[in-house]
C-alpha cells in the first residue's frame, strides 16, 4: 500500500458513489471528481477518441485539468501530431512518462526490439517495461485516475463501475465517467464539439495503441482484434488496466530489472513525498 496518500475512499463509500453516479452523465461524474480530488485528480489518456472525449470535457469545467500520458516509444507518428494538436486547442500541460531506460534497453538486447510478434509472455513483457511500470510511477502523484474505459470494448471490461478502487495501483481511485457510453454516443460528441482525433480513425482503425501492435479492422471484425492481431487465444490486454499473470514472463521480468529501482515497482508502489 502506498504511503503518499490517506486512504481517500474504501470500498464501502466507492460502492455507494458508483451507484449514485451509475446513470450520470460524463460531465457529471467528472464535476465530482474534480470537487472530491482537486488537483491530485487527473485523466490518464493514449489520446483513442474516448481519452480525447474526456480531457474536452474536462477542461470545459476546469482549464487547468491535469493530463498524462504514457510514451512507449513505439506509438504511431499520428498519435504524437494529435499530442500537439490537443497541446494548442486546450492549453493544457500534458505531463509525458516514459520507460526506464535501463530496464528498455537490458530487454532488447536480450530479445531484440520485436519480440512481441515471437511469443505472448514476450508481448507482455515489452508491455510490463514500456506500460505498466511507467504508469506506477506516473501514479505516485494521484490520490484518483480518470480513464477512458468502456464497458463495450472488451470482455475483460464489462463489469467496470464508474468509480472503484484500484487495488492494483496501491487503493487509489480509478474513474471511468464514460463506462456506459458507447461508441456512437463518443464520436456523436466529436463531432458535436469538434474535437481532435487521431488520423488513424480514418484510414480504418478503432483501437490504437503502439504501432507494430495495431492495424486497421479488416471487415467483420470487431474493435479490438486490431490489437495484436497474431495472437491466439490471449487477453487483449496490455496489462495497465487489470493485472496479468501468466507464469511465463514475471520471472524474466524480474531478471532484467534485478538490482534496479524499477523492480521495487513489481510488489508496489514506492512512497512519494510529493504533492503537486
Amino acid at each position: 500500500m502506498r504511503d503518499d496518500i490517506c486512504h481517500p475512499m474504501d470500498e464501502l463509500e466507492a460502492g455507494e458513489v458508483a451507484l449514485e453516479l451509475d446513470d450520470k452523465e460524463p460531465q457529471e461524474v467528472l464535476a465530482w471528481a474534480l470537487s472530491r480530488f482537486g488537483r491530485r485528480v487527473g485523466i490518464c489518456s493514449s489520446f483513442q477518441a474516448e481519452g480525447c472525449v474526456l480531457i474536452d470535457m474536462a477542461w470545459r469545467l476546469d482549464p487547468a485539468i491535469r493530463v498524462f500520458t504514457i510514451d512507449t516509444g513505439r506509438l504511431p507518428q499520428e498519435t504524437y501530431e494529435l499530442i500537439e494538436r490537443i497541446r494548442a486547442r486546450y492549453g493544457v500541460e500534458i505531463e509525458i512518462f516514459l520507460p526506464d531506460s535501463t530496464a528498455l534497453e537490458r530487454m532488447m538486447r536480450r530479445h531484440g526490439p520485436n519480440l512481441f510478434y515471437r511469443d505472448v509472455n514476450l508481448r507482455l513483457l515489452c508491455c510490463q517495461i514500456r506500460k505498466v511500470l511507467p504508469l506506477r510511477r506516473a501514479l505516485r502523484g494521484y490520490d484518483a485516475w480518470i480513464t477512458g474505459l468502456r464497458r463495450e470494448q472488451w470482455a475483460t471490461r464489462s463489469n467496470i463501475r464508474k468509480v472503484e478502487i484500484d487495488h492494483d495501483h496501491g487503493g487509489i481511485v480509478k474513474i471511468s465517467p464514460l463506462a456506459d457510453w458507447t461508441e456512437d454516443e463518443v464520436w456523436e460528441y466529436i463531432r458535436t464539439y469538434d474535437v481532435p482525433y487521431n488520423a488513424l480513425y480514418d484510414k480504418g482503425y478503432k483501437s490504437i495503441g503502439c504501432a507494430p501492435c495495431t492495424r486497421a479492422l479488416l471487415p467483420g471484425e470487431d474493435a479490438r482484434d486490431g490489437r495484436w492481431w497474431w495472437e491466439v487465444g490471449a487477453p487483449k490486454e496490455c496489462g495497465m488496466h487489470c493485472a496479468i499473470e501468466t507464469g511465463g514472463f514475471e520471472h524474466e521480468l524480474a531478471a532484467l530489472l534485478s538490482g534496479h529501482s524499477e523492480n521495487r515497482l513489481l510488489a508496489a508502489d514506492e512512497p512519494s513525498t510529493e504533492h503537486p
